[in-house]
């Protein structure tokens, strides 16, 4: 493990401040204050190309909250399976994952080149933070992270907000995972080999409340732990047999929901160690198709399907105009 000092923003603050998160546990996300109402099994919805990786629920829209890999933009969808724009900006080339608190929508900007974005300068070679105002739809600040290893791969995949408004972001192109002060200061936390991967590396993260952190290696089917108050010590979560997780969300400590199976399941992954070693505890395979990744509300795990499958495909063949799907869900897990 290589622990990289801090490092000079190449673009601070746009406007305004971000304030300290002071909500509570679990990626410090307002979700969890959402009114207790009844929500569907599954919500259908239609959003042109849209091609959402990301998926989070904002208490003061009342909606969950997607992005777009394609579009450069940000929607909401509500129980009923309305779609609505929400805010888009220049700098939003693709957006991945995505997380609300204090009022403000945190998203993480990857590029694989399929958006109508994209240009050759992006591609493959952005990791960016934008941090927007949820009532004023304006963007507050930008951060770049690829900058602090300019001569690598990069697309920023998934974040975890900390109680005291500390953000962590995995790398799915680099082994690292950058950290950001609540100022604004941008470092990479951890660079280690066991994260390289010669596709999909580092996906999902997750902030554990006793101090750590939880990510996913795509590649290597594996589960680790990054100790923040042991020097950044990592491990690997033993017990597992092989789990390619993709976006994944803690609950009550020892539960984690992790979509995997190629976006065609989610396990419920569970540990009574502190995340030492965990096991699958259930499986639900019914009503996944290409998921991406999930969020806690109402108690209930809610995943998006996303048509991943057909991003793939489509950077695969360097041919974003195959990407012409309309039709998306969000599912309860069962």
């Amino acid at each position: 493990m290589i622990t990289i000092n801090t490092y000079p923003l190449k673009k601070a603050w746009i406007a305004g401040s971000l304030l300290a998160a002071t909500c509570g546990l679990t990626a410090c996300e307002d979700h969890r204050d959402s009114p207790n109402a009844a929500f569907p099994e599954r919500i259908n919805f239609t959003a042109q190309r849209q091609y959402p990786e990301g998926i989070a629920y904002s208490s003061q829209l009342g909606k969950f909250v997607i992005t777009s890999i394609t579009q450069g933009k940000i929607g909401t969808v509500d129980t009923d399976g309305r779609y609505e724009d929400l805010l888009t900006a220049p700098e939003l080339i693709s957006g991945i994952g995505v997380k609300v608190a204090d009022g403000r929508l945190f998203v993480c900007v990857g590029d694989q080149g399929v958006s109508v974005k994209s240009t050759p300068a992006s591609a493959f070679k952005t990791a960016e933070l934008l941090v927007f105002n949820l009532t004023t739809r304006q963007l507050e600040r930008r951060t770049d992270l690829d900058n602090l290893l300019p001569n690598d791969r990069h697309f920023a995949n998934d974040l975890a907000i900390l109680p005291d408004g500390t953000i962590y972001v995995t790398d799915s192109f680099s082994p690292v995972i950058y950290k950001i002060t609540p100022a604004g200061q941008a470092s990479v936390l951890v660079s280690d080999p066991r994260f390289a991967s010669a596709m999909f590396g580092l996906n999902g993260i997750v902030y554990h409340p006793d101090g750590y952190l939880i990510v996913a290696q795509t590649g290597a089917g594996k589960l680790y732990k990054v100790d923040l108050s042991n020097g950044n010590a990592i491990t690997e979560v033993g017990g597992l047999s092989s789990l390619p997780g993709d976006g994944m969300t803690l609950v009550d400590k020892t539960d984690l929901y992790v979509v995997t199976g190629n976006g065609s399941r989610v396990a419920q992954v569970r540990s009574s160690d502190n995340w030492q070693t965990a096991s699958v505890v259930k499986t639900d395979e019914n009503g996944y198709y290409q998921a991406t990744t999930n969020v806690y509300v109402n108690k209930q795990i809610y995943t998006l399907n996303a048509r991943i499958g057909e991003v793939s495909a489509a950077v695969m063949a360097m041919n974003p105009g195959q990407l012409q799907s309309n039709e998306y869900s969000i599912q309860r897990f069962r």
